[in-house]
């Protein structure tokens, strides 16, 4: 019988259980004030088809959200093998988050990454409140994909590669 040693009130074994699971990276990007701003994320998720809704979840302590938030459109690029480097970047706490990072905008001031695998130009449909998290759910109104394009893939606190079998 499997008998499971560890409870969920510890948060460092509640993020060793959750890097189990492989996950794209995700940028989500806009101007503002004349300037590019943005994330990555991780908890990336198609939600519906009709209407058009992905998710991703933003920490409730994050200083960038409260400026993306109010945009009119947001970039997410879903960013591919090799974009490690732009990963950290859009992670940083300090600095320029677009450093060596080569990117675009949209006529409607979404950001997007250059080299991802897929482009969804979104508008916020919605937040719910989860914890120390928001889920934010955002509306597609166009897209760009590239499904030949290698994703970024973390797993185990790290990036890994994809293999086809």
């Amino acid at each position: 019988m499997l008998k499971v040693d560890a409870l969920p009130d510890d948060p460092a074994e509640l993020r060793r259980a959750y890097s189990c699971f492989p996950s794209g990276i995700t940028a989500v990007c806009a101007i503002d004030g004349g300037e590019p701003v943005g994330m990555a994320a991780s908890s990336f998720t198609s939600v519906s088809i009709d209407p058009p809704l992905v998710s991703v979840c933003v920490q409730n302590t994050s200083a960038t959200w409260p400026r993306l938030r109010e945009r009119r459109r947001l970039g997410l690029s879903v960013l591919a093998h090799g974009q490690d480097g732009a990963c950290r970047s859009l992670s940083d706490k300090h600095g320029d988050r677009f450093a060596g990072v080569s990117w675009e905008p949209s006529a409607d001031d979404a950001v997007f990454v250059h080299g991802a695998t897929a482009w969804l130009e979104c508008s916020v449909h919605g937040e719910l409140p989860a914890g120390d998290h928001a889920i934010v759910l955002l509306r597609i109104h166009g897209l760009r994909a590239d499904p030949e394009s290698e994703p970024l893939v973390f797993h185990g606190s790290r990036f890994r590669q994809l293999v086809a079998c």
